[in-house]
Parts: C-alpha cells; sequence; structure tokens
C-alpha cells in the first residue's frame, strides 16, 4: 500500500513531491516549514517555527492513518545553532513522553530566510 497525503502546499506538484507518504506502516513527512495560512509563522521566533512545522507533522501523520505516538524519529534543521533550546522546548511539549530518536542539525539557510526551522519526521504504526 502506498498512500500519498498532501498539504495543498503549491510547491507539492510543482516540486514533485508529499507532505508524507505512507508505505505499508511506514509514514516519512518531508522537510516541514513553518507555514500557517500560507505566510511564515512566528517570524525571528524558533519557539512558535518549531511548534507550526510539529502541528504540520502531526496532521500529516494523522491523515496518515497514525498518531503523535508513532513518531519515531524527527530531524530539526536549523539555521541557527544558538536557538537550539527554543526548538527543543516545543518539540519536548509535543514529545517528552514519546521521545522519538531525534537530530538538531545546523544548516547555512533554508528555502525560505524567514525560516529558522524545517522538521522531517518518520513514523511507524504498529497495530
Amino acid at each position: 500500500m502506498r498512500q500519498l497525503v498532501s498539504s495543498g502546499s503549491p510547491f507539492e506538484g510543482e516540486i514533485g513531491f508529499s507532505r508524507a507518504v505512507r508505505s505499508g506502516n511506514r509514514i516519512e513527512v518531508s522537510g516541514t516549514a513553518p507555514i500557517r495560512d500560507g505566510k511564515t509563522a512566528g517570524i525571528g521566533d524558533a519557539y512558535e517555527q518549531t511548534k507550526a512545522c510539529l502541528e504540520i507533522i502531526v496532521k500529516a501523520v494523522e491523515a496518515a492513518g497514525g498518531k503523535p505516538s508513532d513518531i519515531i524519529r524527527t530531524r530539526i534543521f536549523l539555521t541557527d545553532m544558538s536557538v537550539w533550546k527554543q526548538a527543543a522546548k516545543a518539540h519536548g511539549e509535543i514529545f517528552g513522553d514519546i521521545r522519538p530518536a531525534s537530530s538538531f542539525i545546523g544548516t547555512n539557510a533554508l528555502i525560505n530566510p524567514e525560516w529558522l526551522v524545517e522538521i522531517e519526521a518518520s513514523a511507524e504504526i504498529v497495530d
């Protein structure tokens, strides 16, 4: 079984990707930017941007038939590693009890210069 999950982003068709893809019991969520209502959320605020990314990721996992506790890995890309504690706080609010494997990765830029954070996630549904 292969299921594609769309977020409605105009980039999905242009670039050729899905917000998430479920294959069997695995769900892979694409790099997720902090976008709400078509605009960057929390400009200059890594905590708010991380929350926005994680909300989108949880919604995509749920659309693919999973739940937050099925998330087994997150990768958090930051353009400024000095804000990692802000991103970690938002991550911990959602995943404090779930505790997926996680990485914080510094990068010099993301597609939009307003984005401080972009996050990928992997999930596995165990019935």
